[in-house]
């Protein structure tokens, strides 16, 4: 008999973990739904939304998920298996709309992210997918060989682009031969010519390039994309993509978008998985308490959505 995993939720104190799972047994009746509508009604996010943290929540619990609203922010907790597959009907229907509405998809990625996208190959979200309208980019790329372990081109194309039909010319990956500066100068080059063809369209309140899906992840350190705490590139208000030569993790080499263009997004998805993450979510989820803000508390789409993807590790201690 097919089970689900249910997490039950305590506000009291926030730093206790989340308690253990229970299982729970499909129901005779649920058994004889079809595939598709056990699938749905297993990882399809909860629509009523909580109270903040620091209140006694309204709870329910579908599939091993909850969805919170902390601050007036929309936050989703999954065991890691519901992640990929909430993340992929994430980004699947968002791929439909913008390919209906601009006739094209523009997504970014970063490292953490990619991973959890190999569910869209499964023919349940491959085959519902113009896989020849996407165009891929990536937030931050580090500057090496695109065959060396380190690349997020690499991770990517072997976790998941290779195996659906994306054309070639539509992943958009940095020049590996130029030096950082040279790879992030012609790497922006690129994004304006396609946001002057449309490809990738354009923040009318800002005029930086409005990608229509950034994922991202974050570090233990707040870091998102290579943007990281204290780093000069945090201040940068003008250029759309800039580099690193002294990244505090290796490889140091490293181009990636700066603030300024992840916050042009239609929509933001924020994909953190891991206990040794808690400490970074908690400080990125409650108000800082002074002028001091990790980089992942400075995303904040000024004109689109930011949602919050959480294993239960990540969100231990918002509960």
């Amino acid at each position: 008999m097919a089970t689900s995993t249910i997490f039950s939720l305590s506000c009291t104190p926030k730093s206790t973990l989340l308690s253990k799972p229970k299982q729970h047994t499909l129901s005779p009746s649920m058994s004889l739904l079809s595939p598709e509508v056990v699938q749905k009604s297993l990882y399809q996010p909860l629509r009523n939304n909580v109270s903040p943290i620091s209140m006694k929540p309204k709870r329910n619990h579908v599939g091993g998920l909850v969805k919170a609203s902390m601050n007036n922010k929309n936050v989703e907790v999954f065991s890691k298996e519901h992640l990929a597959v909430s993340l992929a009907k994430y980004v699947a229907d968002l791929s439909n709309k913008f390919i209906k509405e601009r006739g094209y998809f523009a997504i970014a990625l970063s490292a953490g992210s990619i991973k959890y996208l190999r569910k869209l190959v499964e023919p349940h979200y491959s085959n519902t997918i113009q896989w020849s309208k996407w165009h891929i980019f990536w937030v931050d790329e580090k500057v090496v060989p695109k065959t060396h372990v380190d690349s997020n081109y690499k991770l990517a194309y072997d976790g998941f682009i290779s195996k659906v039909p994306i054309p070639p010319y539509n992943v958009n990956t940095i020049d590996d031969a130029l030096p950082a500066d040279g790879a992030a100068d012609v790497y922006e080059t690129t994004l304006k010519r396609l946001v002057a063809s449309n490809v990738v369209a354009k923040s009318l309140a800002t005029g930086f390039p409005k990608f229509d899906l950034v994922l991202l992840d974050m570090g233990p350190d707040g870091h998102v994309a290579s943007l990281f705490p204290e780093h000069p590139t945090l201040n940068e208000t003008k250029k759309w993509v800039t580099f690193l030569k002294n990244a505090p993790t290796a490889p140091p080499e490293r181009i990636t978008f700066t603030l300024p263009v992840i916050n042009a997004s239609s929509n933001i998805a924020m994909v953190v998985t891991g206990a040794g993450k808690a400490d970074a979510v908690y400080s990125a989820l409650e108000e800082a308490p002074s002028d001091y803000k990790l980089p992942a508390q400075l995303v904040s789409p000024r004109e689109g959505e930011l949602k919050w993807f959480l294993d239960k590790g990540a969100a231990s201690r918002l509960w």
